[in-house]
């Protein structure tokens, strides 16, 4: 099944990211583009997988109001679990001699990755109801192959950065091998959890299924353009060094999203008219 097989690439994408600070050493201009690839990545699926599959989905006349006020709830939901867990502190990245950036995990309290480790553990959840939404609205709109690679990518270059962030506050808390590895675990299977049980649970609604599928991948699509907009693409360009480099990873990102669309099946778009 191609939702299994994108479920254990995130798992095993998601390990490796908790396991870069024992594993590389991350500079903070590397971090600053990843993570401008991913902002472009994740703003380019939203508005040209995302959305438009959720339209399709969703049918009927007044499928874009739908979707748009689905698009709305993901955008504030997400801006809510931001404000209130600031969770997405993605810049664990040693100093370096030229640009001399702060490490934010110095110093960290012993337990101030709960807090994160929650707001991500919700999150991750999220994105794989997105998975699992734009696998299952493919498949029931008939389509095959590579059903929901363009939410797959997205979720697969981002879940490594949230669980970099756990395991780096971990470190800099004084814990130890064994519980950041137990952690990094635990977390690396809440995607592939929400993405499998949403499939699952949609899919024994029958008629309804589409529907359901559409509204949810429209509120992941609001989540993504809060997590590309107000939370990746600021602390990216809050600093004033390597504009033109990371402008550039942004771009890329972008363009990456948009040619995924080729490998997308051709009825991913069509818009339902029976419901």
């Amino acid at each position: 099944m191609v939702l299994a097989g994108y479920c254990l690439a995130i798992v095993a994408g998601s390990l490796l990211g908790g396991s870069l600070p024992a594993l590389v050493r991350m500079t903070h201009t590397r971090m600053q583009v990843i993570m401008s690839l991913v902002a472009g990545l994740m703003l380019g699926v939203a508005l040209f997988h995302l959305l438009p599959h959720a339209i399709s989905q969703i049918g009927g006349t007044h499928a874009v109001d739908k979707a748009i006020a689905w698009v709305m709830a993901g955008l504030i939901l997400m801006l809510l679990l931001l404000r209130s867990f600031h969770f997405h502190q993605h810049d664990f990245s040693v100093e370096e001699d030229e640009h001399q950036h702060h490490n934010p995990a110095r110093g960290a309290h012993p337990l101030s990755w709960l807090g994160i480790a929650f707001g991500l553990g919700l999150h991750t959840l999220i994105d794989g109801v997105a998975l699992g939404a734009s696998v299952l609205g493919e498949v029931a709109g008939g389509s095959a192959g590579l059903v929901g690679i363009g939410v797959f990518f997205a979720i697969f270059l981002h879940k490594p950065l949230d669980a970099l962030s756990i395991t780096s506050l971990m470190q800099a808390g004084g814990w130890g091998t064994a519980a950041r590895i137990r952690a990094n675990l635990a977390f690396a299977l809440l995607c592939p959890l929400g993405a499998l049980l949403f499939y699952w649970g949609a899919g024994q609604l029958g008629d309804n299924r589409e529907l359901v599928a559409g509204a949810a991948l429209a509120f992941s699509a609001g989540v993504f353009l809060c997590i590309s907009l107000s939370d990746l693409l600021p602390e990216v360009h809050f600093h004033s060094h390597d504009k033109v480099k990371l402008t550039l990873s942004f771009l890329v990102g972008i363009v990456l999203a948009y040619a995924l669309g080729w490998v997308e099946p051709d009825t991913a778009h069509i818009l339902q008219t029976t419901q």
